[in-house]
């Protein structure tokens, strides 16, 4: 599966209890989730994306955000400024990864790529 088919997934509610991924299965994902790297003993994804100017970054972070309430899944941090925008995802109530961070990564991506960004 490659960035476009978890793309095409939905995130699924996590109500907590499920264990995170293990290391295997992040190594595993991470691959399909082009640019994105992990983090923090293997419990987080970032990736960062550079813009032209402040407005195509601005525009990507109000996409992200938009993307983040109808998945109901929230990046852990979005730091933005004038030509960069940098994301952390986690699943907080597992304090890991699930493979929702790696869909919304896939669906990040789309959107960073239909907004010109490298």
């Amino acid at each position: 599966m490659t960035d476009a088919g978890l793309a095409q997934k939905t995130c699924v509610p996590c109500r907590g209890g499920v264990p995170p991924l293990s290391s295997d299965e992040v190594q595993l994902l991470l691959p399909q989730s082009t640019g994105w790297s992990a983090n923090d003993g293997n419990t987080k994804i970032a990736s960062e994306f550079r813009f032209k100017n402040f407005r195509q970054t601005l525009d990507f972070v109000t996409a992200v955000g938009e993307l983040a309430e109808s998945e109901f899944h929230h990046p852990v941090s979005i730091n933005f400024g004038w030509g960069f925008c940098a994301i952390v995802l986690q699943t907080k109530k597992i304090k890991g990864l699930h493979e929702n961070d790696f869909i919304m990564a896939a669906k990040i991506n789309e959107i960073a790529a239909g907004t010109g960004a490298s």
